[in-house]
Parts: structure tokens; sequence; C-alpha cells
């Protein structure tokens, strides 16, 4: 189990989720971050710093962002993206979860 960040981080990308993660798990989508499943060891640190809310613990993730759990699995699957968010810099695409989802515009 570890850590998913959700539909409320798409377009926001508040980012200081990343700076409160010990393991620089934390890696950053053109729409969203990811938290590497592989990387992340379950400290919650980055939980209570997010302004909207979109870190869950996997097993307590709401049921209409079921498909984030499975986009911050996949996105890391090919295993070309690893060793660290800061050394490996931002993910060149999303997960199609992510990039279904409508554009949110600035308020």
């Amino acid at each position: 189990m570890t850590y998913v960040i959700a539909q409320p981080c798409v377009d926001l990308k508040d980012k200081a989720c990343v700076d409160e993660c010990p393991v620089d798990c934390i890696y950053e989508g053109p729409r969203k971050m990811y938290i590497n499943p592989d990387e992340c060891v379950d400290c919650g640190a980055c939980e209570p710093v997010c302004p909207v809310e979109a870190i869950f613990y996997e097993d307590s993730m709401p049921s209409e962002w079921a498909g984030y759990a499975t986009a911050d699995q996949e996105i890391f699957v090919s295993g070309e993206v690893s060793g660290g968010a800061g050394a490996a810099g931002p993910l060149p695409a999303d997960h199609p979860v992510v990039a279904a989802e409508p554009v949110k515009e600035p308020n």
C-alpha cells in the first residue's frame, strides 16, 4: 500500500507535498503530481500539507477517484522513471485517466 494523489490535484500542482516528502518520490506530470509507489515509504508527510486534500492512503481512496490509484502505479510501470523526482525531472506525459479530465481554468 502507498499514498496516491487524486483528481483534486489535476491542473493545480501546488507542490507543497514535494517539499515535505523525505524520499523524493513525488514526480511532476504535465497536469498532476504522481507518487511513485515503489519509492514511497508510507510516512504520510505529504497528506496533511496538500491544500486541496488530494492525497489519500490507497485503502482510503474515495471510490469516485479509484482510477487515480491505478494511474499513480501505471505511470511508473515502464521503469524508465525512478531514483528520485529531483533527478528525473518532469514526466513527459500524464496517465490517460488524468489526460481525460477537463482542463480546470485558474481562478
